[in-house]
């Protein structure tokens, strides 16, 4: 492929050199360039990618893409100025791999908690209605059925057009796809095509990165805001926030609800151990999933199911069909199922609350509650001691424990954590820095038909220490404690 066929829409301000040169790949990190690639020059939140155009031509670079030229351009190399270096790359990619994301239904979903569920449960509801579908989640990546390691909630630019351009390559008639709020700021997912996205609600989370709650919400709002005019746009409305995500989005607007009058709506008829008895519609439909936040999650499933043209009734018969998603209060049982163990994603106070919740409502006579939890490092700070609150409020015990410290000294997470414990609950938290031992622990405290919820990894099978990915897998290890207890 050309340069020029490359460059269509990635506002260039300025050339210098040959426009017609072959283009083998297209590459953001130089760590990556081989001879024949374009490289294009990133401002980071860490990294300025213009430090490191002059390693790029050493390593066989054709084209150089970047907002500031370098003073110093050797013969032979060509260079683009443009006016964003993040817009044209993604725009470029998608160039590159033929336009995927044009030649499939591309459904994004995002929001604070229920992203991966829901974007999960639409993959595998496409799957059991017989089409061909991709899946793009925090806990893996799927080409029709083969699975891919995931890193990220969205990959970068050019790693999600190959995913996608992978995906066509395959029959996939449908992608599914988690969109962060990261992603959307860096604008990750420029040169994609959406025919439709979901919103399934916001509360306080990664304000290391944004800073304030408002620029949060900005960046998820950024989302619908490049959605065309044929996608939809399909909101939860329960959440006060629903409506700002959609007000400057030109695609068609759709909500879902369980309190409101909306597009589409449900009544939870019975929300039990054995799981959800829903009214969708005035048909009434069962789900081995449990609570109330996968009511909603289900709703978002369905509701966008429809949107895509798909036949109700077919929708909800494969929808009974579906089970929980891993890592999202993904059962544990112990020797005799006499204490039952849960792992949750849970990471932010709103989340764990919700889980605990759901707890509380299968909680029978003197049942106890223990929670394991802890905060990851180098991430919001501020939610440090209410997550410690969230899990003291609803909780009969409480280890406070390491999640994945990353840089930071995991004693020290701790100690924030503490300082969220009311004074009327210290006596109900231990602080034990292993999360091995905190399990472990939590399981020798469980008495016969107590609950041990093990919150904030989910399906991760890693532990992050001092840059290093220890393999570590709560469900594993909370498995070998229940039976060793």
């Amino acid at each position: 492929m050309q340069l020029k066929e490359l460059l269509g829409r990635a506002d260039m301000t300025d050339s210098k050199g040959d426009l017609s040169i072959p283009v083998q790949q297209i590459a953001f990190d130089s760590r990556k360039v081989a001879p024949g690639s374009v490289f294009v020059a990133v401002r980071g939140t860490q990294v300025d990618g213009h430090s490191f155009i002059g390693k790029a031509i050493g390593q066989g670079a054709v084209a150089i893409v970047a907002e500031q030229l370098p003073a110093d351009r050797p013969e032979g190399v060509t260079f683009i100025q443009v006016a964003d270096s993040a817009t044209a790359l993604g725009r470029m990619a998608s160039r590159f791999f033929g336009e995927p994301s044009r030649q499939l239904k591309l459904v994004g979903v995002t929001g604070t908690n229920g992203k991966t569920t829901t974007a999960t449960l639409l993959h595998e509801l496409f799957s059991a209605m017989g089409y061909k579908a991709g899946l793009l989640s925090t806990v893996c990546n799927k080409v029709g059925r083969e699975s891919l390691p995931a890193a990220y909630t969205t990959p970068d630019a050019v790693a999600v057009q190959s995913l996608l351009h992978d995906m066509v390559d395959a029959g996939c008639d449908y992608a599914f796809m988690e969109v962060s709020s990261h992603a959307a700021h860096q604008k990750r997912i420029e040169g994609l095509h959406f025919a439709g996205g979901i919103f399934t609600n916001i509360t306080h989370d990664h304000l290391d990165y944004h800073k304030t709650f408002r620029a949060y919400i900005e960046a998820k709002k950024t989302f619908f805001d490049i959605l065309p005019k044929t996608a939809f746009a399909l909101v939860n409305i329960d959440d006060k926030r629903g409506s700002v995500m959609v007000q400057n989005t030109r695609a068609k607007k759709y909500t879902y609800s369980l309190q409101a009058m909306a597009s589409f709506r449900a009544r939870l008829l019975e929300n039990s151990i054995t799981g959800l008895h829903l009214e969708f519609g005035g048909r009434e439909f069962f789900s081995r999933l449990i609570g109330e936040f996968n009511a909603y999650n289900l709703l978002a499933v369905y509701g966008a199911a429809i949107l895509l043209g798909q036949d109700e009734m077919e929708v909800l018969t494969a929808l009974s069909q579906l089970g929980a998603v891993e890592g999202r209060f993904d059962y544990v049982a112990g020797p005799q199922s006499r204490r039952i163990g849960i792992v949750d994603y849970a990471h932010t106070p709103d989340a764990l609350e919700k889980v605990l919740n759901t707890i509380h409502q299968f909680r029978q006579g003197d049942t106890r509650v223990i929670t394991v939890v802890g905060c990851g490092g180098d991430r919001d700070r501020a939610k440090r001691p209410r997550m410690a609150r969230a899990a003291c409020d609803y909780s009969d015990q409480v280890v406070l424990t390491s999640d994945n410290p990353r840089s930071e000294d995991p004693e020290a997470i701790i100690a924030e954590m503490q300082q969220g414990i009311p004074p009327n609950a210290v006596g109900k938290v231990l602080s034990i820095t292993n999360r091995r031992e905190a399990i472990r622990t939590a399981c020798r405290l469980a008495r016969d038909g107590d609950v041990i919820l093990v919150a904030g990894k989910g399906h991760e099978k890693y532990q992050e220490i001092k840059g290093v990915r220890y393999p570590f897998d709560d469900k594993e290890v909370l498995a070998e404690a229940l039976a060793g207890a």
